[in-house]
């Protein structure tokens, strides 16, 4: 029987190759005490994308024994391999390949995958985000599909869609364009990394509202002086969904 909630763990923004093991040992520690129902990673898993990262990611993601979903981040191509990084950006993931764009279905909630990488783009650094119209479509099928579920559906995708602030110049290309199209077709929110410090807003683009929510990163590239982090999603049977920030102090 389904229970009153379903659990979500919102982590982001491990490094693998830069991680804080205190902090992953804190994080390894609530899965095993908490059992969620399921793990969201929002990208960078990995500082360099390199085997050897690739490897120590896959080992700790297995050892944590719940269902994981992975989204690629800006850190997950190959930084010293161009051809792989163009044609093959994401092979270096093997163990957690079926993990990588993985759609989650929870009593109480779906988790849609959606891209917002590109190997390269006519600006340096190639850090920040793009929206692609192929990506894009594709995520806006899935929820098309999905439409007569009345679950909450949340988008998962490595950089925040939106500007911190509306004043703000968007650092992810045609960010708006997505957030409008993805709220129109019924998802619930967004989940997001990327930018190293935790956040739950509700905003709004074309008359249509959509939650927008960040994880910190479990790494020791800290930014704002914000804690290692991760977040702790609880969705109840009448859709509720609330957010629990959880910081580490070492």
């Amino acid at each position: 029987m389904p229970g009153d909630a379903s659990i979500l763990f919102h982590v982001s923004d491990t490094h693998f190759g830069v991680e804080d093991r205190a902090a992953m040992a804190w994080f390894e520690a609530a899965v095993h005490a908490e059992r969620p129902d399921a793990i969201v990673c929002t990208g960078d898993l990995t500082q360099r994308a390199t085997h050897r990262q690739y490897s120590d990611a896959a080992e700790w993601f297995a050892g944590l024994q719940v269902p994981v979903m992975l989204q690629p981040g800006n850190h997950d191509m190959p930084y010293y391999n161009l051809w792989e990084r163009f044609r093959r950006p994401y092979a270096r993931y093997g163990a957690l390949e079926q993990a990588v764009g993985a759609e989650i279905m929870l009593d109480h909630a779906l988790i849609v995958p959606f891209d917002t990488n590109v190997p390269a783009q006519m600006r340096w650094p190639w850090s920040d985000g793009v929206v692609t119209r192929r990506k894009l479509d594709a995520a806006l099928a899935r929820l098309d599909a999905l439409r007569a579920d009345p679950r909450p559906k949340l988008v998962a995708c490595h950089h925040p869609l939106l500007a911190e602030e509306d004043r703000r110049k968007n650092p992810t290309i045609r960010g708006d364009m997505a957030f409008a199209e993805l709220a129109a077709a019924g998802a619930s929110a967004v989940l997001s990394g990327h930018v190293h410090f935790p956040f739950d807003q509700v905003r709004s683009r074309d008359n249509h509202a959509m939650r927008m929510i960040g994880a910190g990163t479990l790494s020791t590239r800290l930014r704002r002086n914000a804690p290692p982090s991760f977040n702790v999603l609880r969705i109840d049977r009448a859709g509720s969904i609330s957010v629990e920030m959880r910081d580490f102090h070492s």
